[in-house]
């Protein structure tokens, strides 16, 4: 049975589940809730892969399964038993693929969820805890949260100081970046536009948690004129209005196409080659998905858009963060196919 988001709200069948371990604590999640939680949870199912990223940065061997079936430019970038565990599919966003009998054949001990928190989550959460008899955590996925969200995870699997190493360190990165930031006129702050999609026609609004990295850079999202939501779709007209100074994206195909399509030579971005592709493996540095891997992106599109206030060399800042986040150091080699992004393009 597959396990939609409106089956799971509109279901009335609570199948009795005993949670694996004794629950024996509490902790009130980013949602309000009150989530008996059992001492040590050894085995965690992530129900979005912004949840699977976060768990396996913290605890790698806590995580029981990804969301998504990883590409074989991917797996390099981990040690291969994790490249290998099995895909379990996912219970919230776009596309949910999970089951009930995948989730309950994998025996966790703890589902978790990372990422928006809003009322309908919160009542996902609810509804699927009560289905399986399993605790589910939802935590806040935004940048503002990371480190208090990353220690919450951490007391929740019982691993305190790798979650307050790593907590550390997001707080650390976050501060340098606003200080920064803080030198740049509000006037001189490129406007960005963030094209998702084969046609890059798909884009976050104000608030979208996809395209909250751009305002954290230090630019501007057209798009957010439109208006606060999730994501959008928009006209090429629409983006030639905006006549957005850069242009990122995570698609290779809308990128590549940019270079014979006359339609988006109107687009100063376009003109002026400044239109770049975040490097994606083995998660998506700005996006896809919109998690703890945005830290990566985060220092790129600082560097992209404001040279003078961060003109390092990012090799060493690279290295370190696949490190901590993904525990293997990436080669020289990866780190120049990676930091390769960092050209825009001529026409």
């Amino acid at each position: 049975m597959r396990l939609s988001r409106r089956a799971l709200l509109g279901s009335v069948l609570l199948a009795p589940f005993a949670a694996y371990g004794q629950a024996e604590r509490r902790i009130t999640d980013d949602a309000g809730r009150s989530v008996a939680l059992p001492a040590n949870p050894a085995r965690v199912y992530a129900a979005g892969p912004p949840a699977s990223q976060l768990v396996f940065a913290i605890s790698p061997d806590k995580l029981l399964g990804w969301t998504t079936h990883w590409r074989e430019h991917e797996r390099p970038y981990v040690a291969q038993r994790y490249a290998d565990l099995p895909t379990l599919g996912r219970l919230t966003g776009r596309g949910n693929t999970a089951n009930v009998e995948t989730v309950l054949a994998t025996k966790p001990e703890l589902i978790f969820d990372y990422g928006s928190v809003n009322a309908t989550f919160a009542s996902l959460a609810d509804r699927v805890q009560q289905q399986t008899g399993i605790p589910y955590l939802l935590l806040d996925g935004s940048f503002d949260a990371m480190p208090a969200s990353i220690e919450k995870l951490g007391a929740a699997l019982d691993e305190q100081p790798r979650a307050a190493d790593l907590a550390n360190w997001v707080r650390g990165q976050l501060m340098l970046v606003d200080e920064r930031l803080a030198t740049i006129p509000a006037t001189q702050r490129p406007r960005v536009y963030y094209g998702r999609g084969p046609r890059g026609l798909d884009t976050g609004l104000a608030g979208s948690i996809n395209t909250e990295i751009i305002e954290r850079a230090g630019a501007v999202n057209v798009a957010a004129s439109l208006g606060r939501g999730g994501l959008a779709q928009v006209s090429l007209e629409q983006i030639l209005a905006w006549a957005p100074e850069v242009i990122i994206t995570i698609d290779p195909n809308f990128h590549a196409s940019l270079r014979s399509d006359p339609l988006w030579r109107g687009v100063p971005a376009v003109k002026d080659g400044r239109v770049y592709l975040a490097p994606n493996a083995p998660f998506g540095w700005v996006d896809f998905p919109p998690g703890l891997n945005r830290m990566l992106g985060l220092r790129w599109l600082c560097a992209l858009l404001h040279p003078v206030q961060f003109p390092e060399d990012l090799r060493d800042f690279v290295a370190d963060a696949y490190t901590r986040l993904y525990h293997q150091r990436p080669s020289d080699a990866q780190l120049d196919s990676l930091l390769a992004s960092m050209k825009g393009f001529q026409l």
